[in-house]
């Protein structure tokens, strides 16, 4: 019983053939598409909208130059959106609990920001390293570990996403296998059971819309510091 807790987190595949691409690329045939006509639907107006703010809403404290990481980050946000809330549905797989695909997303990303730190403004990108007026005998301790820090960071990305939507996954599989052992023994106490999978249901959904919201806004903090 303790190891089917965590068949959920296995890649599918058919025939041999690994479903994970398939995974990544359906949902966005779920959004609505772009449209000739001058008034848009309802949908596709709450899209737009929605999108809008969430844009205007990242690049608020950047500088100018990091404005062309709009699109990059918007469509990043939505990607993780749509594949953790689709991954709280029964029979389906969430791509974003595996540890090597966040880490796939955060390590690229956050070196980009890095190189484009040393690139454009290097004296300014290494200052990060050494905080001013630091005593002389504590420089080197702190040029390792503002150094360790930095390199933490995509894996802290990575972690953090993969943790939080596992550990939901995985309480919300243990309230629902313990709801449905109570029924027979203690209606009762199932029924209790169940509606604190409901309310558990609905916080996992958060949690799944606040992590993709907080893996951009940590992105968009370390190419603030780099431009």
């Amino acid at each position: 019983m303790t190891l089917s807790f965590f068949d959920q987190f296995m890649s599918p595949s058919f025939l041999g053939i690994p479903l994970i691409a398939l995974a990544l690329s359906l949902p966005w045939i779920l959004y609505p598409q772009p449209t000739a006509r001058w008034l848009n639907n309802r949908p596709l107006t709450l899209q737009n909208w929605f999108i809008g703010r969430f844009t205007q809403q990242i690049l608020q404290p950047l500088a100018p130059a990091g404005h062309h990481w709009a699109l990059l980050l918007t469509t990043l946000m939505i990607f993780l959106f749509t594949l953790n809330v689709l991954g709280l549905l029964p029979y389906t797989f969430t791509p974003t609990t595996q540890l090597s695909m966040n880490m796939g997303l955060a390590v690229p990303l956050w070196l980009a920001t890095v190189i484009i730190g040393m690139r454009n403004q290097p004296t300014h990108a290494l200052g990060h390293l050494l905080p001013e007026g630091t005593p002389t005998l504590l420089i080197p301790v702190l040029i390792i570990i503002e150094t360790i820090s930095l390199f933490i960071r995509p894996l802290a990305l990575g972690v953090r996403l993969t943790a939080n939507l596992t550990a939901g996954h995985l309480l919300i599989q243990l309230i629902a296998t313990a709801a449905f052992v109570l029924a027979s023994l203690s209606p009762s106490l199932a029924l209790l059971t169940a509606a604190l999978l409901f309310l558990l249901t609905l916080l996992e959904v958060a949690v799944a819309m606040i992590q993709a919201y907080v893996f951009v806004l940590l992105l968009s903090l370390y190419l603030q510091e780099n431009i």
